[in-house]
């Protein structure tokens, strides 16, 4: 029987040297075969890896190097925010398109103001200074309440005398036209604010160049009268373009 020095350092029962250590127990049972032609598949199963594998190239070898590897981790964060932006720009636009095209619940519909919802402006009658019969310039707003008929081209001896009769003591009573005419001719006595015998004042003017029908936007003179009724404040409470009867305003006469 050959010693341990015969085996290499191994002891003839196949045990290990004893200044050698075990074999990891999980390696299993290592069967060295006597011909080594059974190790032929693992031979050329390892060679095939190795083909695969290859030599390393230069470039592969400085990849590898610490600084480059430092290099590419560096490089693969400073991507990340422009990659992380683009992505929340995109998903912030595809958002508002969602909520663009997504019906919302159903708006009140406005409310039309009309004309006669809003607050309508008061006019007022005009400074102005017309002449009397008697040749004396007269303000018009020297009287008031009144109310006012522009005669022009009208035959309005019944209009003016009904007009007279419905309206009270504070109350006058003026005829405009723009032709001087006779007192007859209206009906009136030739004054020019002279109290009648019924405590009623009537008075009757020229207005030369229809400065009044001008400024209250009134239609051209034809065989009717225009009626503006006017409170003590100098504000027109109505305008009537077209009359021949004190049925038309005689339900305003109590707003003078």
């Amino acid at each position: 029987m050959a010693g341990a020095s015969d085996n290499g350092g191994w002891s003839s029962d196949g045990g290990s040297p004893d200044d050698l250590p075990d074999l990891p127990e999980e390696w299993g049972v290592i069967v060295i075969p006597d011909d080594l032609s059974a190790l032929s598949d693992e031979v050329d199963a390892v060679r095939a890896e190795l083909r695969l594998t290859g030599p390393t190239t230069r470039w592969q070898r400085l990849m590898r190097r610490p600084a480059a590897r430092k290099l590419r981790r560096i490089g693969t964060a400073a991507m990340r925010a422009p990659v992380l932006i683009i992505s929340l720009a995109v998903l912030v636009t595809v958002a508002s398109l969602f909520a663009s095209a997504w019906p919302g619940p159903p708006r009140q519909p406005a409310v039309q103001r009309t004309a006669s919802a809003a607050p309508e402006r008061v006019q007022t009658l005009p400074a102005l200074e017309l002449v009397a019969s008697d040749g004396q310039m007269v303000p018009l707003r020297g009287r008031l309440p009144a109310v006012i008929l522009l005669v022009d081209g009208c035959a309005c001896t019944a209009l003016i005398s009904d007009t007279i009769d419905a309206v009270g003591p504070e109350i006058a009573v003026i005829t405009v036209s723009t032709l001087a005419a006779s007192a007859s001719a209206v009906g009136t006595p030739p004054t020019g604010a002279t109290p009648q015998a019924n405590g009623k004042t009537v008075r009757m003017l020229n207005d030369p160049a229809g400065s009044l029908r001008t400024h209250l936007r009134l239609a051209d003179p034809d065989t009717t009268a225009a009626a503006v009724l006017v409170d003590r404040g100098t504000n027109i409470i109505r305008v009537v373009p077209r009359t021949l009867s004190t049925d038309d305003f005689r339900s305003d006469l109590a707003r003078l």
